[in-house]
């Protein structure tokens, strides 16, 4: 089984960029950047952050506002944060060589059971298993494997099943070549049985079970997944506009964002606590209203214009706060933060709309294609 696994992969193997080396901190980087995100969308990424953070001696030592903005629009930051984290760890304890064993690459932030099977497994050729969404499926299906995937006691089995099944030899190209099939052939829907190395020896395809395995959970809905609603200020002064960097852990830890609070009135508090006075404008009608689904919560951002008077200081940003520092950032210089997803895509609609810095009262006009731009 393994050994037609990986003749398939040798002929059938996708030409992507980190599978033309063998460097275990590339594989590393390209294995954490396609958790939950298509291969078509980590490419440019990757090959970018190759090209700005070539090894982990390099990403230790670039500040965490740049590795963010490298890795801006890739979403999940904790991921990018966990790298930088590593990469730190890695020069501190292993002198900038990443580790060997699962193990040892196990106790590195941010790196899990599976990341660690594909960089010991496809960077050293180690005898290591790993299992994402693809494998699960193949295996569940080549031996038909009851209950839901993502629980417990079967995905233990899964591990338990794919352990065995990797050989000594070339365990990189069977680990990759199982993640391919899932990928290209056994597909969700559909799947391209004929064009199987292991057709004959899967059990869901004799039962005519393809379509019942894997079993996967229901997800939730959006409908159902609690609301995070915040009121945020466009602050803008000469061509500059203050935005607060999170701290590092939680919900978008370390970025930057236009500042935010529950509603108007911790909006204002927030300021006072810094040394300044917030005014809002006194329209109770956002000038823009930001909607957005993310994996566990949804986002509900009203974005109001003020000024500020007086010279904000640290003293406010005490360790229950949400943030550790808030400056005046030129709108020309914004590329090189990372800001987080929200305020990019409200940067993006004040660019198109080019209506809520003036402070003057929106015309309805305006309102209308606010409120319209909105619900779209």
């Amino acid at each position: 089984m393994s050994a037609r696994v990986v003749r398939w992969f040798t002929e059938h193997r996708r030409d992507l960029p980190w599978r033309r080396t063998r460097d275990p901190y590339a594989i590393w980087v390209s294995e954490v950047m396609l958790q939950q995100t298509r291969i078509a969308v980590v490419w440019p990424y990757y090959e970018r952050w190759m090209l700005r953070f070539p090894s982990a001696a390099d990403l230790a030592a670039a500040p965490l506002d740049e590795v963010l903005a490298a890795w801006s629009g890739l979403g999940y930051y904790g991921r990018a944060r966990n790298l930088h984290r590593g990469a730190r760890e890695v020069v501190a304890r292993f002198g900038g060589a990443l580790p060997a064993t699962a193990a040892e690459l196990c106790s590195l932030p941010g790196v899990g059971r599976y990341t660690a099977g594909a960089i010991a497994s496809i960077g050293f050729g180690r005898r290591e298993p790993l299992v994402d969404g693809n494998v699960a499926r193949v295996l569940s299906r080549l031996f038909a494997i009851e209950g839901d995937i993502k629980a417990g006691a079967t995905a233990r089995r899964l591990w338990s099943v794919a352990g065995e099944l990797v050989p000594e030899e070339r365990p990189g190209d069977f680990n990759q070549g199982l993640m391919e099939l899932g990928q290209d052939v056994c597909t969700p829907a559909a799947p391209r049985c004929e064009a199987c190395p292991l057709a004959d020896l899967c059990a869901a395809r004799a039962s005519g079970r393809t379509a019942e395995l894997p079993v996967v959970g229901k997800r939730r809905p959006d409908a159902d997944k609690p609301l995070l609603a915040h009121c945020a200020v466009w602050l803008e002064r000469r061509g500059r506009l203050l935005l607060a960097r999170r701290r590092p852990r939680g919900l978008f830890g370390g970025l930057w964002e236009l500042p935010q609070a529950p509603d108007r009135v911790r909006l204002e508090a927030m300021f006072a606590a810094l040394g300044g006075r917030l005014e809002l404008d006194r329209a109770p009608e956002p000038v823009f209203q930001h909607r957005q689904v993310l994996s566990h919560r949804r986002l509900a951002i009203d974005v109001h214009v003020g000024r500020v008077r007086g010279r904000l200081g640290r003293a406010g940003l005490g360790a229950g706060e949400a943030y550790e520092r808030v400056a005046w950032h030129s709108l020309g210089t914004l590329d090189s933060l990372g800001v987080a997803a929200s305020s990019r895509a409200i940067l993006r609609r004040h660019e198109e709309l080019q209506g809520w810095t003036d402070r003057r009262p929106l015309s309805r006009s305006s309102k209308r294609a606010t409120r319209r731009s909105s619900r779209a």
